[in-house]
């Protein structure tokens, strides 16, 4: 091994230290590849962490009963309607501080934090009373039946009601990946995490003092675990342990900077409802198809968005770059940024197309042994990993005109190719023309094949440059 090769080996293993530590928080000078990767790093592991909350609480919930996983899966539901606001509020927040910290203002930056946070806990405080009041009503809409909703609604209560700790992590967190600071976010969600599969089988199935609340006891693990890191967040807000330190004459209400987070939010809102409801029809066409087809699809799809989880990291750090990069005058760095971003996500994302379609009935028959499942799973991973280097190239796009405060650009762009485009071609290939589940699995393709192209069309001529926030 050559010297040179030793010693870019030890200069990736300082950057990836550095990253963790979170050492730079000024993205606007210096090399780009190491901006994209300082920020990717801990954005990657951030995604990971957020990932992992579901996963450990229907591990443990599942010992209960199916009354108290079907519980999760309906709260959840509802729950979506939450990470939508919070998705929305967070674009903004991140565009907006990191524009702030680019034009080297972190006191706008801290002022920007407060009225995000200001917007957050009134709209959770809304839902918290809702939640609260109403949870069996809530589990009975969503198609819950009556022994269901006695067993599960305290779950459905607690994690409504304590709702505020969802929305709150969600968007400081997005505050600390505007400011550059991600190793911040990523040890905020770690934090959670940890405190959630600790405490998980304590309050599930109790521990010496403390009794056995079932189903009631993951709501309150998640709670507070996510409620102990939103109390760290805060620390480090106030405490000035962050480049963003809110002092407590910032805790005042400024009507400029709201009207601006609802006007750039709204955008937000609208990408992740038109996302979300596109997957809901899709998933009601396949399930035209019979169960064996549908459990095949469903796996197909977690396995899908596992992999999509450094893709979004990459995404985010191509929003905080753009957003940063503009506040300091340098919009063509920012347009370097995103092509340099898309083509590291696209590499990865041909690499791992490459495996799904070797692997691909490996890969889902890790999760079932039945063959039905198996191959139309199979089928489902390797056409959708078909376009797999356009996702890469769409999502670092789609989240650059978001950093930039632009959040209309891509809501036109998901309500054309999702809603008038997706969903027609999935029904009519699967049902019309009878081409059955396969005609859904290239509707997908093609849907983000399309967004990849529209996007990189409309980045490239510009017009998210202008834009003021």
């Amino acid at each position: 091994m050559s010297k040179d090769h030793k010693l870019s080996i030890k200069q990736l293993y300082s950057h990836f230290k550095n990253a963790l530590k979170g050492t730079q928080n000024d993205f606007t000078t210096g090399s780009i590849r190491k901006a994209i990767f300082m920020l990717s790093i801990p954005m990657i592991l951030e995604m990971l962490m957020e990932s992992i909350f579901a996963i450990v609480d229907i591990a443990f919930v599942s010992q209960v009963s199916t009354n108290a996983v079907a519980t999760i899966g309906l709260t959840e539901s509802v729950v979506t309607l939450v990470y939508a606001v919070a998705i929305g509020v967070s674009m903004a927040a991140t565009a907006l501080v990191a524009r702030r910290i680019g034009e080297k203002d972190p006191d706008g930056a801290s002022k920007v934090a407060v009225q995000a946070i200001f917007l957050g806990v009134f709209i959770a405080s809304i839902v918290s009373i809702i939640g609260i009041i109403y949870p069996k009503e809530i589990l009975g809409l969503m198609g819950g039946e009556a022994d269901l909703i006695e067993e599960g609604f305290g779950y459905t209560q607690i994690l409504l009601g304590g709702n505020m700790t969802i929305m709150l992590l969600f968007l400081i967190n997005a505050i600390f990946r505007g400011a550059g600071d991600a190793s911040v976010a990523m040890k905020a969600l770690i934090l959670s995490n940890v405190l959630n599969i600790i405490l998980d089988p304590l309050f599930i199935f109790g521990f010496g003092p403390i009794p056995a609340f079932g189903v009631e006891g993951a709501a309150i693990a998640t709670t507070i675990g996510r409620g102990s890191a939103v109390l760290f967040q805060l620390a480090v807000l106030f405490y000035g342990w962050s480049v963003i330190k809110v002092k407590f004459k910032d805790l005042v209400l400024r009507t400029a900077i709201m009207i601006n987070l609802l006007k750039i939010s709204l955008g937000g809102i609208g990408q992740f409802i038109i996302g979300t409801s596109s997957w809901i029809v899709l998933m009601r066409i396949m399930s035209e198809f019979g169960s064996d087809v549908l459990a095949g699809y469903t796996i197909a799809i977690r396995v899908v968005m596992f992999t999509l989880l450094p893709c979004w990291g990459m995404s985010n750090a191509a929003a905080t770059l753009v957003g940063q990069n503009l506040g300091a005058k340098k919009p063509d760095r920012a347009e370097v940024s995103v092509w340099k971003t898309g083509k590291y996500n696209a590499w990865f994302m041909g690499i791992v197309s490459i495996v799904y379609l070797v692997f691909a009935k490996e890969i889902i028959g890790f999760f079932t042994d039945e063959s039905i499942v198996i191959a139309n799973g199979a089928l489902c991973l390797q056409i959708i990993a078909a376009g797999y280097v356009f996702y890469g190239y769409g999502m670092v796009v789609i989240q650059s005109f978001n950093g930039a405060g632009d959040t209309k650009t891509p809501t036109y762009i998901n309500f054309f190719c999702f809603w008038l485009f997706q969903l027609p071609i999935a029904y009519l290939m699967a049902i019309y023309f009878d081409l059955g589940p396969k005609g859904v699995f290239w509707a997908i393709t093609c849907a983000q094949v399309l967004i990849a192209i529209v996007g990189m069309y409309v980045f490239k001529k510009g017009n998210w440059k202008g834009v003021k926030v």
